[in-house]
């Protein structure tokens, strides 16, 4: 098992060098004429500690001073996404010439290269750039849902649901504030966290200033959370928990809570934690094992997973995320082919399911495609 481990990562590693020296070929190319006869040296050093950067602090970080590994995940992380739009675009370029020469549409010469390089630089600024603004700006997205099952003591419900947050290097205090804001002043009844509130990468753990801030969360009947798969990556799920807890946050890890003697709230532990960690994932069965099915349940599930078995058992609505919507177009195409619902409402008989794509992001620090989200969800019990 190790072994093969060990040979993934390395073909990773491989195709990942693959790549950016195809990338770095085209920039030098481009580069070159405009530069001193001793700056190869210089010019390939320099790009591949960028190149490297983030895959340096991810094996580094911890044997390094927070700031250096903090700046290595912040140049790394954007071109994480810069190099993501130049090889597709030098990839698309390089076809279309390759195409046209075959034709005779096109001669191939280096003029033809180098404009090809220019065009798919310029293009990746500009993406980028979009990509950062728009990650900073967050959208409010409504949803109305309609349970049939009566509630004893609420007809509603106003939940606010915020994924993804990925706390650390690129989320930090400032982001966490304008969201906390942002919640407090949509008047939730219910706050749910369903996974990655904490990044893996390496950092300086801002347990201070997080649960001050997610303690300033104003609810009329709590806020709960369950552990998504990059607290496990992390290894930081006994810290996560406990900063959580600090801060007034209950997690639930394959457990189930009775709320206002109304609705049923479930967790369940993230599917990939028996990989990461050895932890078991209950089977929903088990975990509802007791409760009184006529009362509405809610379910917290990271990945909107298994809806299959959260319908056989009951569940009315299942909130999730994880799928950040691929986070980077044109990344869509494969989480609409991963699940069943990569974003937004699905319904399956009566089981309700409803997928954000989340506030932060991982990686790159950067969103093409889709919006960040902060998700509310207007419940009515007792009608169809």
């Amino acid at each position: 098992m190790r072994t093969t481990r060990l040979l993934i990562i390395a073909v990773i590693i491989l195709l990942y060098g693959i790549m950016n020296y195809y990338i770095g070929k085209r920039l030098w190319a481009l580069a070159s004429p405009l530069l001193s006869p001793g700056s190869p040296v210089l010019f390939w050093s320099f790009f591949w500690l960028v190149a490297f950067s983030y895959l340096a602090a991810r094996v580094a970080g911890p044997y390094l001073p927070p700031r250096l590994a903090s700046a290595l995940v912040i140049v790394g992380s954007y071109w994480l996404a810069a190099m993501f739009y130049l090889f597709l675009l030098l990839g698309l370029g390089d076809t279309i010439r390759l195409i046209g020469s075959y034709a005779g549409f096109v001669s191939p010469s280096p003029s033809e290269a180098h404009l090809t390089t220019s065009v798919a630089l310029f293009m990746t600024l500009g993406i980028v750039g979009y990509g950062v603004w728009n990650a900073q700006n967050p959208r409010v997205t409504y949803h109305e849902v309609r349970i049939p099952k009566a509630s004893p003591e609420l007809d509603k419900l106003r939940i606010v649901m915020v994924s993804d947050v990925h706390l650390g290097t690129i989320i930090g205090p400032k982001r966490l504030s304008h969201l906390v804001t942002t919640v407090n002043h949509l008047d939730p009844d219910l706050v749910l966290l369903p996974g990655d509130i904490v990044d893996d990468h390496p950092g300086p753990w801002p347990e201070h200033n997080v649960v001050e801030l997610l303690s300033q969360l104003k609810t009329r009947y709590g806020t709960y959370a369950v552990l998504g798969n990059h607290e496990y990556i992390g290894g930081r799920v006994e810290e996560t928990i406990n900063l959580l807890e600090k801060a007034g946050i209950t997690v639930l890890c394959d457990d189930v809570v009775l709320v206002k003697n109304s609705f049923y709230l479930a967790g369940r532990n993230e599917k990939l934690a028996r990989i990461m960690a050895g932890k078991t994932r209950l089977p929903l069965a088990r975990i509802l094992a007791g409760i009184d099915r006529s009362r509405p349940i809610i379910l917290m599930d990271h990945q909107p997973i298994d809806l299959d078995e959260a319908l056989n058992e009951g569940v009315d609505l299942q909130v999730s995320g994880h799928t950040h919507l691929g986070q980077l177009f044109p990344n869509r195409f494969v989480t609409r082919r991963v699940y069943e619902v990569d974003w937004g409402y699905l319904r399956k008989d009566n089981l309700q399911v409803i997928v954000s794509c989340g506030f932060g992001t991982w990686g790159p620090p950067i969103r093409v495609g889709n919006h960040p989200e902060i998700v509310v969800i207007n419940v009515r019990f007792g009608c169809n």
